[in-house]
């Protein structure tokens, strides 16, 4: 039923409706100005709430479910079509669904309602489809605000933002304000919808295409509230006020005692004819209602703690933490982390290859208890990796690189490093040998076994030249250890390109051509290898890798059974998902600033989702199948052809492996200096222009600068784990990723398409944890590692402010959850109509 300004009822949709006459003194010039702008000092300040008596008995509805729509507005004139369309499709929302989800709908456009208590307090909800405007009286406003206190529900939309310009208060409810420069135009544009969960979101497509009047907001509301979707300015022209990558649309919170949930969609006739778009008011409805409980605090800033649980080490100790590299969660709830090697500025760095303990370097494993909130320095191995600053030829980023814990740990202790031991350096060659080597713990002092080791899997490296040593692992749910390594290869040579260059070596041994190691089949450099360790310390190949070891060519070319991935650069993290046994990786690229139309694409720093063995391209391909220039001898200034992507070749001198390389899988995201996920126009040959001018960027919420990426878990959320500090159900599903930089660099959760990511597929939405997972010098400003414990909280390795070494702001971090569960509490949920 719908009653007019003087309660008459109105029977028939035919019956033209009147805007309430004389509800503002101004203009619609001056409204137009006010509604515009923020609120001017002077305004009318918010309600007094001593201007009303009302005390709407806590939660307001009675027996039988009901929602007031109120449309009334400030401006004179005909009854907005949008208005008719809005009441009519929410009177068909109550009258559908599941009889116990049902409610009845009044509509008016007189304000004295929220002056009348007992009226008011029938209702179970309140929506504002209203133009907008000064609408309401102080006394009114302040009924309004008595009604949220007492546990109400708010649904505004689209103009709602307008309503009340003058009202802080207001301001709170709806969580932002219209911007000047909105484009007035009806556009058809892609929302991007994050929230999988909320009765609002979570039927709706992940990218919703639909046209409406698109709003731009004074100040971006998320953080503050829990924005459920996006508008993807990319796919529209969002006008002089855009608010870029991060651009809500739909959001809800807990307000003032009350639910409150926004939409700035709506703002057409057609919209309400949308099945999903009144799939996605009925959800908002029936939150608001009481009718179902939802988590609307789970991306409010305020909800999460970080804090800092290490200390600085002590002057010349390692007491506390090493030159943090890696860390891993055990599942009594300890974490086990672990320092690369580098000394702190006190200690000295030996450079000189005549000498015996050149870069020699202790490797330590730390333990922190968060039963006692005490470290304990479980062990320390000798490592080739106390080096660092100065030229090409005396930094070095070997050393103690990566952790796991055996599945069974909690019976047999066991402890996977990967690591650079001193002891097997060759200080004539600049040869070292890398390993993974499985040693005991004992659980009751928290000390490591070093006579316990058991070499599972050796190879050699060049020492001559740094860098990229990868160094994380990862088990799936088959018990398959999962190791990453970098491409043993010079970042100089190739002018920041490719890193191909085939003749800088050392005593016989390539240290500039990753074509070598990355590129190569035969070598276990640049790859992200699989094996099954065994009991007695040996290990076996699983089904499904890239080669089985057996494959030659003409030649003697050869391949390497333990290879799951090859062509990545420097893979310092990866993870898996046990729920899928999807593997997730980012690697750091190589170091050009700008895209060049001779050698290829500047550096990209990459993130990969891969679902099955495959080439990532390095040194030949990279982001989105782009290929690089090849070089060869006998002199490789000059450059030849371009590579082809899908059919890669590995003719350098340096080969020993396979000449003819699997296809190149795309990568799901990649960033420049210039921005995120640059694209080119090609040739009719496949070739990108490499044109800065040219390029496009599909992922905006990436930006440039300096660049080293940090693949972080995906969230899984444990309904049985008691935890009074875990990450929300929200976070379900979505995959972490990050970079060491913190300045405009990703610290993002992602959502990606399982249908397409195995095979490049970009995100499908992206959301910053930047005001979760703190920034600044002060927070955690060079992320290193990244991982949820068993008790939900995320646990998050700050390597400090130097390199090589370990320094006053080197910490282990937590960030926990404080904000509940949902709401409204089970025991305040109302009944439907039945």
């Amino acid at each position: 039923m719908r009653f007019s300004s003087h309660h008459e009822p109105v029977h028939h949709r035919s019956v033209r409706l009147r805007r309430r006459a004389g509800a503002a003194s101004l203009t619609a010039g001056l409204l137009a100005a006010g509604l515009l702008s923020a609120p001017a000092a002077g305004a009318r300040p918010a309600p007094d709430p001593s201007l009303t008596t009302m005390s709407i008995k806590s939660p307001p509805g009675g027996a039988e479910v009901r929602v007031l729509i109120f449309y009334g507005s400030a401006a004179s004139g005909e009854e907005s079509p949008v208005v008719d369309a809005g009441i009519a499709a929410i009177e068909k929302i109550g009258l559908s669904g599941p009889a116990d989800q049902r409610f009845t709908v009044t509509a008016t456009d007189d304000a004295s309602v929220f002056t009348n208590e007992k009226r008011l307090g029938r209702f179970n909800a309140v929506v504002f489809l209203t133009g907008g405007g000064d609408v309401l009286d102080p006394e009114q406003e302040a009924g309004l605000e008595a009604y949220m206190e007492a546990g109400g529900g708010f649904l505004g939309i689209h103009d709602a933002a307008r309503a009340e310009p003058y009202s802080d208060w207001f301001t709170g409810l709806v969580g932002a304000r219209p911007a000047a420069g909105s484009p007035s135009a009806v556009q058809r544009a892609t929302v991007e919808v994050g929230d999988r969960l909320h009765p609002a979101t979570k039927d709706l497509p992940v990218q919703w295409k639909r046209p409406d009047k698109w709003l731009n907001w004074q100040r971006n509301p998320s953080g503050d509230v829990h924005t459920v979707a996006r508008v993807r300015e990319s796919t529209y022209q969002p006008g002089s006020s855009a608010n870029g990558w991060d651009h809500p649309v739909s959001w809800c919170r807990d307000y003032d005692g009350g639910r409150s949930f926004y939409t700035g969609m709506g703002g057409t006739v057609s919209s309400y004819d949308e099945t999903d778009f009144r799939a996605h008011l009925r959800g908002a409805l029936l939150w608001t209602t009481r009718l179902v409980r939802a988590d609307c605090k789970a991306t409010i800033t305020g909800n999460y703690k970080a804090e800092r649980l290490t200390q600085p080490n002590q002057p010349g100790q390692n007491d506390q933490i090493g030159e943090p590299h890696g860390m891993v969660t055990a599942p009594d709830g300890r974490v086990f982390y672990i320092g690369r090697g580098g000394a702190d500025s006190s200690q000295p760095v030996i450079t000189d290859w005549n000498d015996p303990d050149i870069g020699k370097g202790k490797g330590q494993i730390h333990v922190y208890d968060p039963a006692t909130k005490k470290v304990t320095l479980a062990g320390e191995l000798t490592v080739f990796g106390n080096k660092g600053g100065g030229d090409e030829l005396t930094k070095v980023e070997e050393g103690l690189l990566g952790i796991e814990l055996d599945p069974a740990f909690e019976q047999n202790g066991w402890v996977y490093l990967h690591y650079t031991p001193h002891s097997r350096i060759n200080r004539d060659t600049h040869m070292a040998e890398r390993r993974v080597s499985r040693f005991t713990l004992d659980r009751a002092t928290d000390k490591l076994d070093l006579g316990s080791e058991k070499v599972l899997l050796k190879w050699p490296v060049q020492i001559h030249s740094c860098c990229h040593a990868g160094g994380g692992m990862a088990w799936d749910s088959k018990g398959n250890l999962y190791i990453a390594t970098g491409d043993n290869n010079s970042s100089g040579f190739s002018d920041g390109y490719s890193g191909n260059n085939p003749e800088p070596n050392f005593k016989g041994v390539s240290f500039a051509d990753a074509r070598r190691t990355a590129g190569n089949t035969n070598n276990l450099n640049g790859k992200i290898l699989r094996i099954h360790p065994e009991p007695d310390g040996t290990y076996t190949l699983p089904e499904g890798n890239l080669f089985t070891g057996k494959e030659t060519a003409e030649g003697g070319g050869k391949t390497r059974g333990e290879i799951y991935v090859m062509g990545v650069r420097n893979p310092a993290r990866i993870s898996v998902d046990k729920a899928t046994d999807t593997l997730y990786a980012g690697w750091v690229g190589p170091d050009a600033g700008s895209p060049s139309p001779t050698w290829g694409p500047a550096k990209y720093d990459t993130f990969a989702v891969i679902t099955k063995a495959s080439n990532r391209g390095w040194p030949y391909c990279m982001g989105n199948k782009q290929p690089y220039r090849d070089r060869n001898l006998p002199d490789p200034s000059k450059p030849l052809g371009w590579y082809d992507c899908d059919h890669p070749k590995n003719e350098s001198p340096n080969n020993d492996g396979l000449v003819n390389l699997p296809p190149v899988t795309g990568n799901n995201i990649w960033y420049s200096p210039d921005g995120g996920g640059p694209d080119f126009p090609r040739d009719e040959n496949g070739v990108p222009s490499y044109r800065k001018e040219e390029a496009t960027y599909k992922l905006p919420w990436l930006k440039g600068g300096g660049q080293a990426a940090m693949d972080g878990p995906v969230y899984r959320y444990d309904a049985a784990a008691d935890s009074a500090v875990k990450w929300p159900r929200y976070w379900d599903g979505k995959w972490f990723v990050g970079d060491f930089y913190d300045a405009d660099q990703p610290r993002n959760a992602v959502l990606m398409d399982p249908a397409t990511q195995g095979d490049g597929g970009l995100p499908v939405h992206s959301e910053s944890l930047k005001k979760i997972v703190p920034v600044g010098n002060d927070g955690i400003k060079n992320l290193m590692d990244w991982k949820f414990g068993p008790d939900g909280s995320l646990y998050v390795l700050d390597y400090g402010r130097g390199f090589f070494t370990s320094d006053a702001k080197s910490a282990l971090w937590r960030v926990t959850y404080t904000g509940g569960g949902p709401t409204p509490a089970a025991g305040q949920l109302a009944r439907g109509t039945r």
